[in-house]
């Protein structure tokens, strides 16, 4: 566990770096460096600023995506020749479910956890991931599990990995952008004669935090869309039936997944409960199942 942990740790530190470090490079490109000057705030420098920042970091880790995924859970990937007819099903399971979605061949892998997961990335149709967990292969039956693969298909084929990241961006930008004219707004209101040091970072960072969590609400909504679409996806390519099926033996077992690391939260099946639903990048398993019932009888 403590190695995992580790591993976690520096992928995020390594991915953070190569966003840094690209980023850097862009902006010098561009010709933007600082956003403050003599005169005040340069409003054009900072949009481009916080644009390269908040769409490029966005991106960077979309591209990421498919490695990082694979080394944060451990995934291997599986060839369906394996010789282990559990995995071997598996494979031909999601061939069958891309072909029939018109969609090339992800990559599949199994992640070696107890808890029963699955979930898609990668930075578009044609490089997508799906994952399975191995706890969700003992424990589901095998209508079921294509139930959850159906759903993943459906995400992949809705192009949900690259229109997510696109929103994260849009709203990484605005977040950075508000923050640091309200930074400013706000240093040059205390009566500051010497403008061109702009606010302290810690005003930005403050800002940054209280906007992020706005944004992160627009965020939550938008994720738990997405769900419906894909459970909606899933009925259409796997059958109701199977859809709903997979739901309910999720929503009896949902202690068996795995929310610690909010890093990997849009990867995780379940959904919170009460008032942190707002928050949720899942909608709670209840919902989803009433969501489906419903779509199935229009």
């Amino acid at each position: 566990m403590l190695k995992r942990m580790g591993k976690r740790i520096f992928l995020f530190l390594v991915t953070n770096l190569a966003i840094v470090v690209t980023l850097s490079i862009v902006l010098s490109l561009l010709g933007v460096g600082r956003y403050v000057g003599p005169a005040g705030l340069d409003i054009r420098a900072l949009a481009v600023f916080c644009f390269v920042w908040g769409m490029g970091g966005a991106f960077i880790s979309l591209q990421m995506s498919r490695f990082i995924a694979r080394q944060a859970t451990g995934a291997r990937l599986i060839d369906g020749k394996s010789g282990r007819e559990d995995l071997d099903w598996l494979y031909g399971a999601v061939s069958r479910l891309t072909q029939q979605a018109n969609l090339p061949m992800p990559e599949v892998a199994v992640y070696d956890s107890p808890e029963v997961n699955a979930f898609a990335t990668g930075p578009s149709r044609s490089r997508s991931l799906v994952a399975v967990s191995a706890g969700l292969l003992r424990t589901m039956r095998r209508e079921e599990v294509e139930g959850v693969l159906a759903h993943e298909v459906a995400h992949i084929s809705n192009g949900d990995m690259v229109t997510m990241t696109l929103l994260q961006g849009v709203i990484n930008a605005f977040v950075m952008f508000f923050a640091r004219i309200l930074a400013f707004a706000l240093a040059s209101r205390g009566g500051r004669d010497d403008r061109s040091t702009g606010p302290s970072w810690m005003a930005v960072i403050m800002l940054e935090i209280v906007f992020g969590i706005l944004g992160s609400l627009v965020t939550a909504w938008f994720s738990r869309q997405r769900e419906f679409r894909a459970d909606r996806g899933g009925a259409t390519l796997a059958g109701r039936d199977r859809m709903l099926a997979a739901l309910r033996r999720l929503a009896a077992g949902r202690e068996l997944v795995d929310t610690r690391h909010q890093a990997l939260a849009t990867l995780k099946i379940n959904g919170a409960r009460g008032w942190m639903v707002f928050f949720s990048t899942h909608p709670p398993l209840e919902a989803r199942i009433a969501a489906l019932e419903q779509f199935a009888q229009v």
